[in-house]
């Protein structure tokens, strides 16, 4: 078996789970300012973020499904919000979600980061370089 190599993405996908599909998807397009576009598939509704699947680069979803159930415990997806978190973070509450911990330094080489609960209950992070 080949093992997975330091030059490949540890992650592939994400699903973020929503219960109300357009409230989520007028929340995300509004704090991270993108356009998304919804499809049913396999019996879901599904809206991605934007993506180049040539380009390597991982991206997701959110997603109705029977299997999807939006909640504030497990794991968490950060999201990119480059060039600056606060320019997202400022958007969160006025589209309806709220803000749990406010922009955080990590560290010069890592960043910042912040934590904010979506307009379906998902717990969700934030990175940026700034």
């Amino acid at each position: 078996m080949e093992k997975i190599s330091t030059n490949t993405n540890a992650l592939n996908w994400f699903e973020i789970p929503v219960s109300d599909t357009a409230r989520a998807k007028k929340f995300y397009e509004t704090i991270l300012d993108i356009t998304m576009e919804t499809q049913t598939m396999m019996g879901m509704e599904m809206t991605f973020f934007p993506y180049d699947p040539q380009s390597g680069k991982v991206s997701g979803a959110l997603v109705k499904g029977e299997m999807h159930v939006p909640g504030a415990v497990g794991a968490v997806v950060y999201l990119n919000a480059n060039p600056d978190l606060q320019l997202v973070t400022d958007r969160i509450e006025a589209a309806g979600g709220k803000i749990i911990m406010p922009k955080m330094h990590i560290s010069e080489d890592v960043g910042y980061m912040a934590f904010f609960t979506d307009t379906e209950g998902n717990r969700m992070a934030l990175h940026s370089g700034n």
